[in-house]
């Protein structure tokens, strides 16, 4: 069985344009900040990690951890200036990823 199958799309399956949307400038100083408050971020952890906190620690670390990624996620992965989509695909990622640390957490609890 043939299928025949277009050469180009039609105009209304067109999922991004990227010749058509317009262009964003980031300036150098906030990536300078961001690179700051990862810093930051960074030493929070190691010093978080020094503590003997217990399970609260490792609570503490994957906050800060999921904080930095969102923060790579938004400025030098350049999602904020990207399309609907894209942000909910992260989005749901960040969601499976919290679903499966708390399952990981309740079968911890309950052993």
């Amino acid at each position: 069985m043939d299928i025949p199958i277009p050469v180009t799309l039609p105009n209304n399956l067109t999922i991004c344009k990227m010749s058509a949307e317009s262009k964003h400038i980031t300036p150098y100083r906030l990536y300078a900040v961001v690179l700051v408050v990862l810093l930051f971020l960074t030493t929070i952890t190691i010093i978080a990690a020094t503590l003997d906190a217990g399970a609260f620690g490792v609570t503490l670390a994957l906050v800060i951890a999921s904080v930095k990624v969102i923060l790579v996620l938004i400025y030098f992965m350049h999602l904020k200036f990207d399309h609907l989509i894209f942000k909910i695909f992260a989005a749901m990622v960040f969601f499976l990823l919290a679903l499966v640390i708390a399952i990981t957490f309740i079968d911890y609890l309950y052993r």
